[in-house]
């Protein structure tokens, strides 16, 4: 199955084309659209879940938009990850998220739509890096702002 997800806003383009793509797949095809006002005919979609983590561990690839909420639930379980940068976003910080991510050979970033065909097809055949998350360090400057206080 391939998971298509958009997050909380709407990246129409992205599912369009997924739709358009999704009979020459050769597998199931789920969308979750969002807030997005095209809706797909060929292949099974909604617009918001309680969670997503059933559709990303059923999944065998996951195309989504570059956010890092999708990002990092995706490579925590070691899918195959195409994203694709939705242009509404304020300030195009996906791009410099996904250039990181690919840099680091954790997902395939997809620059333009109309090659996702190939990205999917390209993927299949991808070995990732395995994702490890850097350390946390948030706790001790809180702590240590807290005790300058």
């Amino acid at each position: 199955m391939i998971f298509v997800t958009v997050g909380s806003t709407d990246f129409d383009a992205l599912i369009a084309r997924m739709d358009e793509l999704a009979p020459h797949l050769g597998t199931e095809v789920v969308m979750q659209i969002g807030l997005g006002e095209y809706t797909p005919r060929r292949g099974s979609f909604f617009r918001f879940a309680p969670s997503l983590v059933s559709y990303y561990d059923e999944a065998e690839i996951i195309v989504g938009h570059g956010g890092l909420g999708t990002i990092v639930e995706a490579l925590e379980r070691g899918k195959k990850l195409i994203c694709v940068v939705n242009p509404a976003t304020y300030g195009r910080h996906q791009e410099h998220l996904l250039s990181i991510f690919a840099a680091q050979n954790y997902l395939l970033w997809c620059k333009d739509l109309e090659q996702l065909g190939d990205a999917i097809h390209r993927v299949q055949a991808m070995q990732f890096s395995r994702y490890q998350p850097p350390e946390c360090h948030i706790h001790e400057v809180i702590a240590e702002y807290l005790v300058a206080i």
